[in-house]
């Protein structure tokens, strides 16, 4: 079992209770209270920390209080506190550290924790939590260590490289932070045993060869049995490996300008 090192991060810190919520449990069940995502249930209580995505608080200069642990993502945050008291999370990206200061402007210096709008940034720059729609906050890159990368800028238009590897476009006056997400080494974390997934509310997932008939495609049949037909399908019949599920006329595909895949 292996855990993050929480470099930087103040261990002692409460959650800000102006910026928190109850986080109601929902075990994978839709308003229906059919389980739509299998394999959730059990786990710690939360609270949700309210984040700021969409940094809109402009021109004003805010001081990192403090990075903390956020149960609900991978990445750390950061609590800023503004000169008229206000305070908010933001994703503590590589670098930012208690007591700098972080601006969300379209003057801002190019260093970690800033915020701009594309068409601010220059080519080459490193960023995370980008805008897909002006003003309805970060939608891509905001995931502990990822990063995207400006490519290049056309018109009303900039190519980003996403972690995935795919090259889109994304209008330039949509905002995005400089820098790269911090806690890097998330994915180099082994959960090591069974009680910690329970923990984080995963519960256990069993193979379909294992199953009855009725319960699985792949079930049934004397000892370890072959699955049967042609491919490993899911529970309800679709092909499980490399099937596609996004519709090809999608109004989106005109904004990939290379494809994450081959």
């Amino acid at each position: 079992m292996s855990v993050s090192g929480f470099d930087g991060v103040d261990k002692k810190a409460k959650p800000e209770r102006s910026l928190t919520e109850v986080l109601k449990k929902h075990s994978g069940r839709n308003s229906y209270g059919r389980i739509t995502v299998r394999h959730k249930g059990g786990g710690e209580r939360r609270k949700y920390r309210i984040i700021d995505f969409k940094r809109d608080k402009v021109d004003v200069p805010g001081q990192v209080k403090n990075l903390q642990y956020d149960p609900n993502r991978s990445a750390f945050i950061a609590l800023i506190e503004y000169p008229d008291g206000d305070k908010r999370y933001i994703l503590a990206p590589v670098g930012l550290k208690a007591g700098d200061t972080v601006i969300s402007s379209t003057t801002a210096d190019i260093k970690p924790g800033n915020s701009l709008p594309i068409a601010n940034i220059p080519v080459g720059t490193v960023i995370h939590n980008i805008e897909l729609y002006p003003g309805k906050g970060g939608q891509l890159v905001r995931g502990a260590g990822t990063q995207a990368q400006l490519m290049a800028k056309e018109g009303k238009l900039a190519q980003v490289r996403l972690p995935s590897g795919e090259y889109r476009l994304v209008r330039i006056d949509c905002r995005a932070t400089i820098g790269q997400v911090g806690n890097v080494d998330h994915g180099n974390i082994s959960i090591g045993k069974a009680g910690r997934s329970r923990h984080m509310g995963i519960r256990p997932t069993v193979r379909g060869s294992v199953m009855n008939p009725v319960d699985h495609p792949h079930g049934g049949g004397e000892g370890k049995s072959p699955i049967g037909r042609p491919g490993p399908v899911t529970p309800w019949g679709k092909p499980a490996l490399g099937y596609k599920t996004r519709k090809t006329k999608n109004r989106t595909n005109k904004f990939i300008v290379k494809r994450r895949t081959k």
